[in-house]
């Protein structure tokens, strides 16, 4: 490693926002840990963002299991020796069924993506940052409109999002100490394949089934880019960042 090559550590890296941003921190220099569960995915981003001369580590990973996160984290300081930025972006989700019909193993396999696996990279990176030299890092959450405002039928989805805003602030709070920032990205309706449905209609709160507005995933890239080139004596605590006539303000 170059004394000034910055690393990361994407999770969720193989589609979706996860690639979209790991890509974007490779073209900005970022030697980044693509982790995921399916290796073939993060191959195929890493080939993809090898044109960038970005170094990339790909390390499958399931982040509800704390054996594998140790590994990930593991692997990284091997292959890097530091870390100075997670993005806490994996997470799933359930089908969109009442409440009361959702089972204990759908409504826990949730909570192990979204909110448990947050925690266990969360710690693993406090590990590390706050004993390297340079002390310190940074830490971005992927939350979600849905830590503010639910959809119908999207419990443990929402009850996860809403969590990952109190991991938020007392992640902040906590890596003050040691010199490590920890801020929030709450995305609404970036096109990816998992909001396709947006375009062919979704439930409202008003019982209403209705096409959504979406926006290009690579602004939400280039919003983590932006947080991530920050200092660490500056931080974005919170960004939003949506397609401008996405259901949410005004609740419309």
């Amino acid at each position: 490693m170059t004394s000034t090559e910055r690393v990361a550590i994407v999770t969720g890296a193989g589609s979706g926002i996860g690639k979209a941003a790991a890509l974007a921190l490779l073209g900005d220099g970022w030697a980044v840990a693509l982790a995921g569960r399916r290796k073939e995915r993060l191959e195929a981003v890493a080939q993809e963002g090898a044109a960038s001369g970005g170094r990339t580590l790909v390390v499958p990973t399931d982040v509800g299991a704390p054996a594998s996160v140790r590994a990930l984290f593991d692997a990284v300081r091997d292959a890097f020796g530091r870390l100075d930025l997670l993005f806490n972006n994996a997470g799933s989700g359930t089908p969109a069924v009442p409440l009361e019909d959702l089972t204990y193993e759908q409504w826990k396999a949730v909570v192990d993506a979204n909110l448990t696996g947050t925690f266990l990279c969360t710690q693993e990176a406090f590990r590390i940052m706050k004993s390297q030299e340079p002390r310190g890092g940074r830490i971005i959450n992927n939350g979600s409109i849905s830590a503010h405002a639910p959809r119908p039928n999207s419990a443990p989805y929402t009850a996860t999002k809403h969590g990952i805003t109190g991991l938020t602030k007392a992640a902040a709070l906590d890596g003050r100490k040691y010199d490590i920032a920890c801020g929030q990205i709450d995305i609404g309706n970036a096109l990816t394949d998992l909001t396709a449905r947006m375009t062919k209609g979704v439930l409202q709160a008003d019982g209403s089934v209705a096409v959504e507005p979406t926006m290009d995933v690579q602004h939400v890239a280039r919003a983590v880019l932006y947080m991530a080139s920050l200092p660490l004596d500056a931080n974005v605590q919170f960004l939003t960042v949506m397609a401008t006539k996405m259901p949410y303000i005004g609740r419309g």
